[in-house]
Parts: structure tokens; C-alpha cells; sequence
């Protein structure tokens, strides 16, 4: 009898050359090519994303995270050597001190730092570093709450693999972005526009919102052998009470619940570890990997994921692993942009 073998970090790996990576979002966000994996039977459709109305029900509801990216990246100078270092906001703890990502040497507990301002005001706005965790993450005390100073000191942190300028920000926005608190955009959502979603919904599509603040784990590639030992950090989620009454109301009347994003995937299926969804508002280090049996999500809007990241295990937990990867490799031969601005994939 052969021996069962645990799944590998190097099982979720595939060959990407460059020149997949999209550079730049289309000019018309629903113009993206549509890629429709039927997860029973493996078969493929190749659409654009327009379309998708076509491949879902009457009464069918899309669950978007309505969550607004922050311009979280910052520039600053050590006290007093002048050193350059770019500190990367991950989440809010209170009005002046955020969890951060750090890129810089000898950044230790107590290190001054002044931020660089595009438009410098009476006082320098100075930060400290109160305390060290992991890797280069570091508790960051600012002398003054950021939000307002957002436009004179953040920039828009796009993934490291996009290398040309992003000339409009908001395209690294949803058209329905609304809370701000994201390290990171949920990329699934940039192919809808307010007219193809006006569409949907007189088509009988329903919408209801949920927030996932992108954070931490999106920039945390898996490095271990055994993808089990990966520690995922925690994310804040919200999923309303008026949420779930919108998700059961579609259910009871023989609709489905597709996801729009890994995000949206995640916060459903933490409301629902005892079988149904209910209101849920908190963090979440849910990490699903193949094996995990699906509670509410019923299809899936997503885009080409990294190899070896959380993300394309995810969706091979939803697919099959197999299934993804020889899916990965069709899409590549029929010429589909891969990652944030890259084109989507419907799995139903």
C-alpha cells in the first residue's frame, strides 16, 4: 500500500516567466480577460470579464470586501545618521502607534525616526520604535495620528513584483472601496465597474459587503518545506448581522454564495466554523489549505496567484491542487496576465 505523503510548500509551485506579470491595470477595468473553471468536471470557458453576468444565477450573491487601501508606505531618516528607511503600515493599534514592516539596519527599540513630507509643516513628524517582533515587523509610535497627513507622506505600496508607476492611485482601489485600514488592495475586485455591477444586480445578482483589512500575510511568502508550519498573521475582519441576513435570505431561495477575492473567501469562512455564517468582528489567522471543507463559499472570483503563497493554496483547497495548477498552465498558453493587475478567474 503506498504511503500517504503530506502536500509540500514546492507542490503549490509552477514556472511564471516575466512577461506574464502585469505591469499596468487595462483602461477599462471590465475589459480583463475571464477565465470560468468549472471545479466538478475541470472544464474551461475563455470570456472577458464583462461577461461574467452570463456564468450567474437569478438571485446567485457576490460577497465583496469593501475595504480602502491605505497609502501605507512611508520614507524616513534615522536620528541622527541620516540613514534612509521605508516603513510599510500594517495595521492601526491606536491614533499615533501602528504595526509595521521596516526596511533599514539597526532599527531597535528606541531608534528615532524622521518622516519624510512632501510638504513640510511647522513640526517634523518624528516616529519611535517602541518594540521589535519578528522579522521586520516593529511597533511604530508616531508624534502625531497620520490620517490627515496621509496625502503629504504616503504612497500607494504596490506588490514588489510591479515595477512601472502607477499613475492614478485609485486604480489600485475597488470602485466600491469604502473602509481604509488595507496594506494591499483585494485584486479580485478591480475588474468590476459601477456599471457592470448596475448590470448584475437588474439582472437579479445580489451584493453584500464585508471588510478584510489586507495586512501582514500578503507580503509573507511561505518559506517552510511543510506548509502546515506557516504562521499566518492575523488579519481584522467584520462580516454585519445585516450581511448574514442577506447571504441566508440568497440561500434560501436556491442562491449561491460566490466570493469575490481570497479576502471575502476567508472572512465567510470564519463566521461559519460551527455551519452557519453568522456576524463576525475580529481577527482571523485562518489559514486554508487542501483538506478544508468548505462551510459557505459556493464559487469564487479571484485572480492568478504566486506560486508557493497562501493564496493559491487557498484556491486549490476550493479546486483541487491538480486542478489549479493544469488550469495555471492553460491560462498561460492562451496568453492571460497574471497577479494583482492581471486578468480573473470565476470557479464554480
Amino acid at each position: 500500500m503506498k504511503a500517504f505523503l503530506p502536500l509540500q510548500t514546492s507542490d503549490f509551485d509552477y514556472e511564471l516567466p516575466e512577461h506574464f506579470i502585469a505591469q499596468t491595470p487595462l483602461e477599462r477595468r471590465d475589459q480583463s480577460r475571464l477565465l470560468v473553471l468549472n471545479r466538478r468536471n475541470g472544464s474551461i470557458q475563455h470570456t472577458i470579464f464583462k461577461d461574467i453576468g452570463s456564468f450567474l444565477n437569478k438571485g446567485d450573491i457576490l460577497v465583496i470586501n469593501e475595504t480602502r487601501v491605505i497609502p501605507a508606505r512611508l520614507f524616513a531618516r534615522k536620528l541622527p545618521s541620516g540613514g534612509r528607511v521605508e516603513i510599510l503600515l500594517l495595521r492601526k493599534i491606536d491614533e499615533c502607534t501602528w504595526d509595521a514592516l521596516v526596511g533599514g539596519k539597526g532599527l531597535t527599540a528606541g531608534k528615532q525616526l524622521q518622516v519624510e513630507v512632501s510638504k513640510p509643516s511647522s513640526k517634523a513628524l518624528v516616529a519611535k520604535i517602541l518594540e521589535v517582533l519578528d522579522g521586520g515587523e516593529r511597533v511604530i509610535h508616531f508624534s502625531e495620528s497620520l490620517e490627515k497627513l496621509f496625502p503629504h507622506i504616503g504612497h500607494v505600496p504596490l506588490p514588489p513584483y510591479i515595477h512601472e508607476r502607477l499613475e492614478d492611485p485609485e486604480r489600485y482601489q475597488t470602485v466600491y472601496a469604502k473602509t481604509s485600514g488595507s496594506a494591499a488592495a483585494p485584486t479580485a475586485g478591480l475588474h468590476f465597474t459601477p456599471e457592470l455591477m448596475t448590470e448584475l444586480k437588474a439582472e437579479g445578482v445580489k451584493f453584500a459587503s464585508i471588510t478584510l483589512h489586507v495586512g501582514l500575510d500578503t507580503f509573507a511568502p511561505v518559506t517552510e518545506e511543510n506548509p502546515q508550519q506557516h504562521v499566518i498573521h492575523t488579519e481584522w475582519c467584520q462580516l454585519s448581522q445585516d450581511c448574514v441576513a442577506q447571504i441566508n435570505k440568497a440561500k434560501s431561495e436556491g442562491g449561491r454564495v460566490i466570493a469575490v477575492g481570497t479576502t471575502s473567501v476567508r472572512t465567510l469562512e470564519s463566521a461559519a466554523q460551527h455551519g452557519e455564517v453568522t456576524a463576525f468582528e475580529g481577527p482571523t489567522n485562518m489559514f486554508i489549505l487542501p483538506g478544508y471543507q468548505f462551510r459557505i463559499v459556493e464559487g469564487m472570483v479571484t485572480n492568478f496567484h504566486l506560486p508557493r503563497s497562501t493564496l493559491i493554496m487557498l484556491v486549490s483547497a476550493f479546486a483541487g491542487r491538480k486542478r489549479i495548477l493544469s488550469t495555471y498552465e492553460a491560462a498561460k498558453q492562451a496568453g492571460y496576465r497574471f497577479y494583482s493587475f492581471g486578468d480573473a478567474m470565476l470557479i464554480i
